[in-house]
């Protein structure tokens, strides 16, 4: 594979978002860690199929957009590999089934150390990332894209985690993945934002197109809102000293989003994005960090 097929690659996995993929096996892990049971193995290979599992969805996403017209040369977004020519539909199929079926084989190991709860997640994972864009009812055309992200890519990935450790799903771990999947959510939401007239045209029904930029302002703000009091909730309800406000240190950074939310073009939405997946990692971190001390 030369250089440039590879860089084509690279960028149809979208890098500058997989911080989704990485977040919630961070925080699930710490949960984990702070309830005194942690296998880093464990850890490692659920990271690899969370994140494999985002790129399958990713280039499935960009075939389909593809194929439906969504994604075109004039699209505002970063450039769409199959848009731009730069691979095609048969090698992005191909692509697609490689990245699934690796995290599907690694997933088995996961599956060894625990049991046939975590095959059942991993296989619905799979066929809701690929259901996201593609089938006779495509999730992100019939706006059901951001509740696919926050159930999925929050609190199935970070339940997931914490279950994989000490075998048990618990409330903690459920308002625990509740920031990451409000804020994994948001990416997608300035996603759409940005791409509002293009998916019109498209026909592709996202909350945005269905409701509207006033309404998707809010629900970027309404998702950092449960994010910020879900860190009270646990330190008024479970046993959590004040290093679990450590995420408070993002707020001058949320400020910023909304401010470039209102104001920002749909062209210059793309540097919005970049730091709404940043915020969402260092958030990610500083609330994994509150769970262990």
């Amino acid at each position: 594979m030369n250089n440039n097929k590879l860089n084509s690659w690279l960028l149809a996995s979208r890098p500058k978002t997989l911080l989704a993929g990485v977040i919630p096996v961070m925080v699930g892990s710490a949960l984990a860690i702070s309830s005194g049971k942690f296998y880093p193995l464990i850890s490692i290979i659920a990271l690899f199929c969370s994140v494999l599992i985002q790129i399958g969805t990713n280039f499935t996403n960009d075939l389909y957009d593809y194929l439906k017209g969504a994604d075109t040369k004039k699209r505002k977004g970063p450039v769409r590999v199959l848009a731009s020519g730069l691979i095609s539909v048969k090698e992005m199929k191909i692509g697609i089934a490689a990245v699934f079926g690796l995290a599907f084989l690694l997933g088995l190991y996961l599956v060894y150390s625990s049991n046939t709860v975590i095959l059942i997640i991993g296989v619905v994972s799979i066929i809701t990332g690929i259901l996201y864009t593609a089938g006779p009812f495509p999730l992100a055309y019939n706006g059901l894209g951001d509740l696919f992200v926050f159930i999925f890519f929050g609190i199935v990935g970070t339940m997931g985690t914490y279950y994989l450790h000490v075998k048990e799903f618990s409330l903690l771990s459920f308002l625990v993945s509740l920031p990451v999947g409000a804020l994994t959510t948001n990416i997608l939401v300035v996603n759409n934002y940005r791409d509002i007239e293009e998916d019109k045209a498209a026909n592709k029904k996202t909350l945005a197109v269905l409701f509207g930029k006033v309404f998707t302002r809010w629900q970027f703000i309404i998702l950092i809102i449960l994010s910020y009091l879900t860190c009270l909730v646990l330190y008024l309800n479970f046993d959590y000293t004040f290093w679990i406000f450590l995420p408070y240190f993002t707020l001058p950074i949320t400020v910023l989003l909304i401010r470039m939310l209102y104001k920002f073009k749909a062209e210059e939405l793309n540097k919005t994005l970049e730091l709404t997946a940043k915020f969402a990692g260092l958030y990610g971190l500083l609330f994994s960090i509150g769970l262990i001390i």
